[in-house]
């Protein structure tokens, strides 16, 4: 099917594709020493919540792959890095398991290898309530991702060129779903004026997935032999900016992920003090587990020492401290943050006209 053999190359190209062309934004977002953090590592406490859900620290492994016969092993090695490392994790979109029953067993296995592990079903904003029942009872998962990938239908050939009624979607779903809805970009972010909408829907966390990380408007160019223009290659709102905007703009109960570009701890710590619940990759897990599962977890694991480390540095025994500790944003970042009425160096929200 047309729909598997796309999965096959999404998962081919995203292990040779470069990140970007834009930059992530975390650039411009710094860090201040504390000279003074009054606490130790052991101090440090990662815990954190997401849709309600308890996560032992903030590393979440993104929708990936899934729905085609040969990448099972994929999400079933995916699987036991998340457990070993004690991530939640996201499945890749789940329609070609609707279509096609005999592909079921990519998304399920992830389940047997990770029976007591918080999981994230995955459909896009155009499927049913019973296809999005029916997708969580597959996973019997914790809560259900709702990925928005405008950008990336519009250059593949074969993609959806009409967007209509998303959101009204979206509503329904909150309201009769069993699970809590995440919404989800796709490498393209979420603007304030967007995330407040579907705050207003119900929505119990977003994910920004914004620019400068794994690039599926060229993902598609590239599997289908196109030449984009540069303003499409580029097309996006960086990171680091879609995670103010949306923290400006969130209520307290909806919980916020960044996520895009994120490769280094430094980057996890800048997210997470910009607001974020939860940080999320995809990319790098896969590169490292194409190497082998011990090296995918072990990279991990770093990150999670190095992530306590910087907390230590800015004084935060816990994310609630990160997210109140101070911080300059400055360059073009801080430029775009000023033009839209947010203003990064009192964290203030997007103005009310």
């Amino acid at each position: 099917m047309l729909r598997q053999s796309r999965k096959m190359a999404h998962l081919r190209h995203a292990q040779t594709q470069p990140d970007g062309p834009c930059q992530t934004g975390f650039q411009d977002v710094h860090l201040l020493h504390n000279c003074l953090p009054g606490i130790g590592m052991a101090d440090v406490s990662l815990k954190t919540a997401v849709a309600g859900l308890a996560l032992p620290h903030p590393l979440i492994i993104n929708a990936i792959t899934g729905g085609a016969p040969d990448v099972a092993q994929t999400n079933r090695a995916l699987a036991q890095v998340a457990k070993a490392a004690g991530c939640a994790m996201a499945v890749g979109s789940q329609y070609a398991s609707l279509e096609d029953k005999s592909v079921r067993h990519t998304f399920s296995c992830v389940r047997e290898e990770y029976p007591d592990g918080v999981l994230f079903a995955n459909l896009g904003a155009h499927v049913s309530l019973d296809e999005a029942q029916e997708a969580v009872e597959m996973l019997e998962a914790q809560a259900l991702q709702i990925h928005l990938n405008v950008g990336q239908e519009l250059v593949m050939q074969e993609g959806d060129r009409d967007f209509a009624g998303y959101l009204d979607r979206i509503a329904s779903l909150v309201r009769h779903l069993s699970v809590p809805v995440i919404v989800k970009e796709t490498g393209c972010g979420m603007g304030a004026e967007q995330v407040r909408r579907l705050a207003e829907a119900g929505v119990a966390a977003i994910d920004v997935g914004g620019a400068g990380g794994t690039n599926f408007l060229a993902i598609e160019a590239a599997r289908s032999g196109q030449m984009l223009a540069s303003e499409l290659m580029a097309w996006g709102i960086p990171t680091a900016i879609s995670t103010v905007e949306a923290k400006a703009v969130l209520p307290p109960a909806v919980s916020l992920i960044a996520s895009g570009g994120l490769r280094t701890a430094s980057d996890m710590v800048k997210s997470l003090a910009l607001g974020a619940h939860a940080v999320a990759v995809a990319g790098p897990v896969v590169q490292r587990l194409a190497v082998s599962a011990e090296q995918a977890v072990q990279w991990l694991a770093a990150l999670r020492y190095e992530i306590q480390q910087l907390m230590v540095l800015c004084g935060a025994e816990n994310l609630a401290a990160l997210h109140a500790a101070p911080l300059v944003i400055t360059g073009q970042t801080a430029e775009w943050l000023r033009a839209r009425g947010l203003y990064p160096d009192s964290r203030s929200a997007v103005k009310q006209s």
